[in-house]
C-alpha cells in the first residue's frame, strides 16, 4: 500500500481572528462633509502575529445626494483625522444616481487595530444615502 500523501491546509488551524470583516452601515454623508460610514475594530489585534500586513478590502452603495457631482471613499487608520491607508480619488458621478465605488489596499505597517471606510460626495448640499457597505481586513 502506498504512503498517504502529505497534505497542507488550515484544518485544526483557528484562522477566525485572520479575517475579520463588518457590514455596518455606521452613517451616511449628510452634505459635502467626509464621514466615517463603518468602522471595523480588530478583535484580539494586540495578540495577533502581523508578518506581512493587513490586507483592507472596502465598498459602498450609495445614492448621491443633491447637487453632489463626485466621490472619494476612503480607509483610514483609526478615524475621520487618521492617516489614509487608500483613497479611490474624487471619481466623478451624477446626484440620485445610485453606484457604487471600492478601495482595496494594504496597510505594510499596522499599528493600530480600528479602521474606517468614510465617503465624502463633492458639493452635495443634502444627504447621500449609503445603502450597503463592506470593510474587511486579512491579517497577513
Amino acid at each position: 500500500m502506498p504512503p498517504e500523501p502529505i497534505r497542507f491546509d488550515s484544518a485544526g488551524f483557528d484562522l477566525q481572528n485572520r479575517f475579520q470583516s463588518t457590514q455596518t452601515v455606521a452613517a451616511s454623508p449628510t452634505d459635502s462633509t467626509e464621514t466615517v460610514i463603518a468602522t471595523l475594530t480588530l478583535a484580539n489585534f494586540g495578540d495577533i502575529a502581523v508578518l506581512g500586513g493587513i490586507r483592507l478590502h472596502g465598498w459602498a452603495a450609495l445614492t448621491v445626494g443633491t447637487n453632489g457631482v463626485s466621490c472619494n471613499l476612503r480607509i483610514r487608520k483609526t478615524n475621520v483625522s487618521g492617516a489614509v491607508v487608500v483613497a479611490t480619488g474624487a471619481t466623478t458621478t451624477t446626484a440620485a444616481n445610485l453606484i457604487v465605488r471600492e478601495a482595496i489596499s494594504r496597510d505594510a505597517a499596522p499599528g493600530v487595530g480600528v479602521y474606517v471606510l468614510t465617503l465624502e460626495v463633492g458639493s452635495a448640499s443634502a444627504g447621500s444615502t449609503v445603502s450597503a457597505c463592506h470593510l474587511g481586513a486579512i491579517i497577513i
